[in-house]
């Protein structure tokens, strides 16, 4: 509480405004009353016993009152404070003299300042809040800091919560993922006087300056390679030499693979071998012998083995390969199946492909891949973020364990904060802290030469039987909905979603929930049509379907019309798939039509051959879609490709559609920084995806 008390000067004669003597021929009352009235408005209360006055509140009003509040009041005369309140001063926060160094394979930094002690640094860092204007020392003080200086406060006081010891204050220790972070934030500022050693400016420079890395390109790759993919492997074998890992983020189809095999064979030709050189290479199962087949085409110097067969048959593999290959391959699911296996076993470089099948980390793949006894590691996804920051952190715990946190600060100091709070600040905490360690170029920025690729809506019309089906399911969830309170709703999210899929399959055909329906079916007429259309101008096509069952509907349908087609699912061998997509791209092949399933072919395969892609329904997830498409629209296409999405209009596809667009906006912005949206379902979302 603080307490004001007004008095009018004249000559050596003092009043009490707010007093109760009001007699006096010398005094301006007039004038007084004036500015007693002003004066009043900055304060919230009146003690009527000792005729002061009072402003009372947390500390957030005290802080207002002295920064805002008291500069006002001195334009109306001079302002006398007690001793008690010159302690709750507000000082401008001073610079800060930081030394950082590289020793031991550790990063070290020292703090000191001008204005404040060790203690202060330490407790002013320890317990700094970046939502607020200032900090409160234990003195009463209040410390006031500048937009450049929260940031810098924010990259400090992170690192003192993490990796302070309480000890010993002077010298702060932690991992080498750091150095960039702190870098990235207190270089260049005004308010930090930065001290490097000569380590740490050597490590910076190199990992800002990768492309310019001293580090011989494999003579056999040297014509293979294109620039962009030199850079790659560049920042690869920089990441390996600091003992960094890394995303490579790649759009699909730019060659992700091949960098990775050239920065193999480049470890191999610096004379690695045995426990240097050793690489566990895991991808999905449909991958495998796509793996060993560009292994095998690209680096024949590197020996290779597949681990496949019945579970004592890669035992005793296991058991034979340790010094004998150089390069090991095997799938998420044998990974974990064989775990226990590779536990005595050291491998020098551990590299999972489409790393989003570990982007939920409670599951056993995820728990696997970070069993695995490597020093570096690597992880290959053009899509790195598919719906939420949760899949980034999995991936990141995976590569630098700790380096983003255990999930639940993460998701409390970071996830939350973005998605349902629109923080920046925390979005620019994130990107300064993953950028130095995602590689990411985009195929309209880096393949020039690239064929265009149109993409197109076809909308169709439900009518008849088909409509009519559609609308009575869509009227009972809506009631169904409308019904649900928060609770409920959470409770019968599964059972909703159940009802969202029906919807869906009742916009492919209605065929696929009624077993004897013979009504309209107004998307697969649509479909067959287009295909026919683009097999008579000598197109071939792929097309996807999430649904096995609608792409049954869809190879009766062609079989009608006496059409040849292929086929993967999941129930597919990985053998069989190879010897189809080869089959489709041979040029003399007369097999025009490449039916798969969204989940089993959406990602590895090359079918450059097609320049016709149709996504028969649409999934949640626009970057699934985009990667199926890349299955065509990747580096050996020599034709414009075009992309025919087929929508039921005034349905819940219409809707998903939009809402696609969310979710790859926010994948968008932490990869590369344009803003914050938010992909967060709740029942009056639900409801919308329900309205035509």
């Amino acid at each position: 509480m603080i307490t004001c008390d007004v008095v009018a000067i004249y000559g050596e004669k003092k009043y009490h405004v707010y007093g109760k003597e009001r007699y006096s021929q010398k005094r301006n009352f007039t004038e007084e009353h004036r500015l007693a009235e002003i004066i009043q408005m900055y304060f919230n209360a009146f003690d009527q016993e000792k005729s002061l006055l009072v402003y009372s509140g947390d500390e957030g009003d005290i802080f207002t009152f002295l920064s805002q509040v008291i500069p006002k009041l001195q334009k109306y005369g001079d302002i006398y404070v007690t001793d008690s309140m010159k302690k709750l001063r507000v000082v401008p926060s001073a610079s800060f003299q930081i030394g950082v160094s590289v020793s031991s394979g550790l990063l070290e930094m020292s703090m000191t300042s001008n204005q404040f002690n060790k203690e202060e640094l330490a407790e002013i860092f320890s317990s700094y809040d970046r939502k607020k204007k200032y900090h409160r020392l234990k003195n009463g003080a209040f410390i006031t800091f500048n937009e450049e200086q929260k940031q810098v406060m924010s990259a400090l006081s992170d690192v003192m919560k993490n990796y302070a010891d309480k000890k010993n204050q002077d010298i702060i220790k932690m991992p080498l993922f750091r150095a960039l972070y702190l870098d990235e934030l207190l270089a260049e500022k005004e308010s930090v006087e930065l001290k490097k050693n000569r380590e740490y400016r050597k490590l910076i420079g190199k990992m800002k300056s990768y492309e310019n890395g001293d580090y011989e390109v494999p003579q056999s790759l040297d014509a293979v390679l294109r620039e962009y993919q030199r850079d790659g492997f560049y920042w690869i074998k920089t990441l390996k030499e600091n003992g960094f890992g890394g995303i490579l983020a790649d759009d699909m189809g730019l060659g992700k693979t091949l960098q990775i095999l050239a920065f193999l064979l480049s470890e191999k030709e610096q004379g690695k071998v045995g426990d240097e050189l050793r690489t566990l290479i895991v991808a999905p199962a449909s991958l495998v012998y796509n793996w060993k087949k560009e292994v095998e085409r690209f680096t024949p110097q590197l020996s290779v083995c597949v681990m496949a067969g019945t579970a004592h048959e890669r035992k005793e593999f296991i058991k034979n390969q340790t010094s004998n290959a150089d390069v090991w391959i095997t799938s998420y699911d044998l990974l974990k199946r064989d775990i226990e296996l590779y536990q005595d076993i050291v491998f020098a470089n551990e590299i999972i492909d489409e790393a989003q099948y570990i982007k939920n980390q409670t599951t056993h793949a995820a728990k696997s891949v970070r069993l695995v006894n490597s020093s570096f590691r690597m992880a290959l996804t053009g899509t790195p973020m598919e719906n939420r920051l949760s899949e980034l952190w999995s991936i990141f715990d995976y590569l630098m364990p700790g380096f983003l946190y255990g999930y639940t600060r993460f998701r409390t100091e970071i996830e939350m904060p973005i998605v349902s709070d629109k923080d920046e600040d925390a979005m620019t905490r994130l990107r300064a802290m993953i950028h130095p360690f995602i590689l990411r170029r985009l195929k309209k920025d880096v393949l020039k030469e690239l064929p265009e690729k149109q993409e197109e809506i076809v909308t169709v019309a439900l009518s008849g039987e088909q409509e009519k089906l559609y609308q009575a399911h869509s009227q009972r969830l809506k009631m169904f909905l409308e019904d649900q309170n928060d609770e409920d709703f959470a409770q019968n999210k599964l059972q909703i979603l159940a009802e969202l899929t029906k919807l869906r399959q009742l916009c492919c055909g209605p065929e696929l929930l009624l077993e004897n329906y013979k009504g309209e079916n107004a998307k697969l007429e649509t479909c067959i049509e287009l295909i026919t259309q683009a097999i008579a101008g000598g197109h071939k096509i792929l097309l996807f379907s999430q649904f096995t069952s609608m792409l049954d509907l869809i190879g009766e349908k062609l079989k009608k019309e006496k059409i040849d087609y292929y086929r993967i699912d999941g129930s597919v061998k990985k053998e069989a798939r190879m010897e189809m997509v080869e089959q489709f791209q041979n040029p003399q092949n007369q097999v025009s039509v490449f039916c798969i399933s969204l989940k089993a072919g959406g990602t590895g395969l090359n079918l450059t051959a097609a320049d016709i892609v149709i996504h028969y329904d649409p999934w949640w997830n626009k970057a699934a879609q985009n990667q199926a498409t890349d299955r065509a629209h990747r580096i050996g296409q020599k034709h414009a490709i075009n992309v025919y999405q087929l929508i039921a209009e005034e349905t819940i596809e219409q809707k998903i559609c939009e809402l696609q667009q969310v979710k790859e906006d926010l994948a968008e912005e932490v990869l590369s920084g344009e803003g914050i949206s938010s992909t967060q379902f709740n029942k009056d979302e639900i409801m919308n995806l329900l309205e035509k």
